[in-house]
């Protein structure tokens, strides 16, 4: 179900913690198994639940809980556009609305041609440096204008 190189990374994660608690690495296996599949099937899930020895329901309810973690396909690059107060009175609402014009698409929609996923997300505290949008759950971009969500864009697809 994971290449060796993801289930060595999981171990490394285990090791972190004391002995028989393996459900503590279940965040970052979740993770883990999300970057090589690109988001979390039930067996996925059900998989990852196995091999920390918890129930498939108690690894089920970490990736549904967060926004982090996909569990239907996404694009190549998915934005998760902040809309929390700060961000949204500093111009977050623009920003999300010009990226919908600009990908076509809605929150919780694909772009045809895969590339691009668009999310609505709650906080990532940067507040004072909004409009803030996460692409692929790693890569905080501030100050969000037309121009720099243009340069994004671009770059992204050169990708």
């Amino acid at each position: 179900m994971l290449s060796q190189e993801s289930l060595a990374s999981i171990d490394r994660e285990i090791a972190k913690y004391p002995e028989g608690q393996k459900r503590s690495a279940v965040m970052a296996a979740l993770r883990i198994a999300q970057e090589e599949k690109g988001w979390l099937a039930p067996e996925t899930i059900e998989f990852v639940a196995n091999y920390l020895e918890i129930p498939p329901v108690a690894a089920y309810e970490v990736a549904s809980f967060y926004n982090m973690y996909d569990l239907e396909p996404v694009g190549k690059h998915k934005i998760t556009v902040c809309t929390n107060l700060p961000c949204a009175l500093s111009g977050g609402v623009h920003a999300a609305e010009y990226l919908k014009q600009k990908l076509g698409i809605d929150f919780g929609e694909t772009t045809p041609d895969g590339l691009f996923t668009l999310k609505e997300g709650e906080c990532m505290g940067a507040c004072g440096d909004a409009p803030v949008m996460l692409v692929n759950n790693h890569h905080m971009c501030s100050w969000m204008t037309k121009e720099k969500i243009d340069q994004l864009i671009e770059q992204l697809r050169a990708k």
